[in-house]
């Protein structure tokens, strides 16, 4: 189509935004919990015996997740904060971009917008090309690759063919780093004896034996923020949460870092460093639970660092990933970052992409 300069033909871009979702009332928590361990990705079995599983798992997990969301007024805003994100990079890619028209669409994987809706107005838009946008800074085959898969699922079930390139993930990104330094940096001055604690979304120990690169990529971003600080003998450490459930999951615990450097009397500054949109796990988890679990244990002062939302740095980071991605083709569909994942973590895209 014509635009920006009447003279010059565009190329028309689909963005997908790919986010987890969150319940958009309380009576449907359970079925967003169902939704999310009904995936393949999260419970490995077949469907015979993974719906009822599912089934069992969110009707004993819903009156304890509805306390959560009651803290948020009844309600996930992630969909709310996402949205806001896919506005702002699309303002900012059709600003960058003279040569191409951008309309960025979001997509959530256990609750509305799905795919299956998402996929009319992307047909409608008619793009020359789609590129497929996970706000997972750090590739798991449990979030990036769950959401990716059910792109590509539904765009076969309705014949959809359109051009796809899939920018897998950037956890090493010299805008989204800097993003997080700025941030970090802002809570940080001033403040003595402090504890930097970077928190990421847990995963079962089984996933990252079973070649998950996920704990990898994570370690990557915080040691390249530790790197950009710079800050000599800085205290911190990189830690999980949201530990459920019987097995092994890898760690160290969140609450456990919290628990050991509050008995220390240690200022607390808590990264979320895996989540890029605030919804239940910064919210609920990290402001209200371990901060009262912090208070209990001694902490004299506990500070978290807001996630990176529509941080200019962040927003650039995924523009430029969008408009240089040659810079990072693999095959002519996957653009992962110029750090790649060492050859035993086989979840990894760039050794199963089809």
């Amino acid at each position: 189509m014509f635009g920006k300069h009447s003279e010059k033909l565009l190329m028309k871009k689909a963005i997908i935004l790919f986010n987890l979702g969150g319940p958009d009332s309380l009576e449907n928590v359970e079925s967003f919990l169902f939704n999310l361990f009904n995936d393949p990705a999260i419970l490995n079995l077949p469907g015979f015996l993974r719906f009822p599983l599912a089934k069992l798992i969110s009707k004993r997990r819903a009156p304890t997740a509805k306390k959560i969301y009651q803290e948020l007024g009844g309600s996930s805003p992630i969909l709310k904060l996402t949205e806001e994100q896919s506005k702002v990079l699309e303002i900012k890619l059709n600003n960058d971009d003279d040569n191409s028209e951008y309309k960025s669409f979001v997509v959530m994987r256990c609750w509305h917008p799905r795919a299956e809706t998402v996929i009319k107005d992307v047909k409608n838009y008619n793009p020359d090309e789609i590129i497929l946008m996970p706000l997972y800074p750090q590739y798991s085959a449990a979030t990036s690759g769950s959401s990716i898969k059910e792109w590509k699922d539904i765009c076969k079930k309705n014949n959809f063919k359109t051009k796809t390139s899939t920018i897998c993930c950037y956890p090493t990104d010299d805008n989204f780093i800097l993003a997080h330094k700025n941030e970090i940096i802002k809570k940080i001055n001033n403040l003595e004896n402090y504890k930097l604690i970077f928190s990421a979304h847990g995963l079962p120990e089984k996933n990252i034996k079973n070649g998950d690169p996920y704990q990898w990529q994570v370690e990557q971003s915080v040691n390249k923020i530790i790197k950009a600080l710079n800050i000599n003998n800085l205290d911190w450490i990189l830690s999980y949460q949201s530990r459920v459930g019987p097995l092994r999951w890898i760690g160290p615990s969140t609450e456990d870092v919290i628990v050991e450097n509050s008995k220390l009397e240690k200022h607390i500054v808590l990264v979320p460093i895996a989540f890029v949109s605030e919804h239940s796990e910064t919210l609920v988890e990290l402001d209200i639970e371990y901060k009262e679990l912090a208070d209990k244990n001694g902490c004299k002062n506990y500070t978290r660092v807001p996630a990176l939302a529509t941080n200019e740095n962040f927003i650039k980071a995924m523009s430029e990933l969008i408009i240089k991605k040659e810079e990072y083709n693999f095959n002519n569909k996957l653009y992962p970052p110029k750090v790649r994942c060492p050859n035993n973590f086989k979840k990894c895209p760039c050794l199963n992409y089809e």
